[in-house]
């Protein structure tokens, strides 16, 4: 069975992009276009990996990332923007463990932090706890 990957993108090109990158990568891919988009695809069913558009209208990465960790906490995430972060920033943020990948960027490079982010050892850890 493929591991289930959520793209958060509200530019619905992009979206459709790196949906069907990661497909051909052997994903299942569950496309959202909203942060609330993204929460009701999560109560429908399980993502191991969110891969979430930083800057978005209404709820916009960070948001979506927090209220994730507090409501689906099993759920890894690679965030994505134009604009640069540092994983320091990431960590004041308050979201937990999280990659960041910068735009633009290939799929190739997309599909590696996905998978990184599924053996990474201090999600491993969080799903234990």
């Amino acid at each position: 069975m493929p591991i289930r990957v959520m793209v958060v993108e509200d530019d619905p090109s992009q979206c459709r992009c790196m949906a069907i990158g990661l497909r051909t990568e052997g994903f299942e891919v569950v496309e959202a276009r909203s942060g609330a988009e993204a929460l009701a695809h999560l109560d429908d069913g399980p993502a191991a990996v969110a891969v979430v558009d930083l800057m978005m209208p209404n709820m916009n990465g960070l948001e979506l990332c927090r209220l994730m960790k507090e409501r689906f906490p099993e759920v890894a995430v690679v965030l994505t923007s134009a604009y640069h972060l540092s994983q320091r920033q990431i960590e004041l943020a308050g979201i937990g463990h999280a990659r960041f990948l910068g735009k633009p960027f290939t799929i190739d490079c997309l599909a590696e932090a996905v998978r990184a982010q599924l053996v990474d050892e201090p999600m491993r850890q969080a799903k234990i706890a």
